[in-house]
């Protein structure tokens, strides 16, 4: 697979089961919690494709890969 590029990442916080994203990437919420699973999150962890609808304003984001700090996806989410 290519190398994703950094604009593409948005950051996210784990607190045991629960993912947070500090702002949301579409409509700039604070401090949401999103309705991702466990193991939904252990699939993005694997590369697997993976979406995740924000409870905020239904934005969607595609998944592609997680690390311990990012959510990987297929679309530029900060200014380059």
């Amino acid at each position: 697979m290519d190398v994703i590029p950094f604009v593409n990442s948005w950051p996210y916080e784990r607190l045991y089961d629960d993912i947070y994203l500090q702002t949301c990437p579409f409509c700039g919420s604070e401090n949401v919690l999103t309705n991702m699973k466990n193991k939904d999150f252990k699939r993005a962890e694997e590369g697997i494709k993976t979406i995740l609808i924000l409870p905020c304003c239904n934005g969607k984001l595609t998944i592609l890969e997680a690390d311990e700090d990012y959510f990987w996806t297929d679309k530029q989410l900060r200014k380059g």
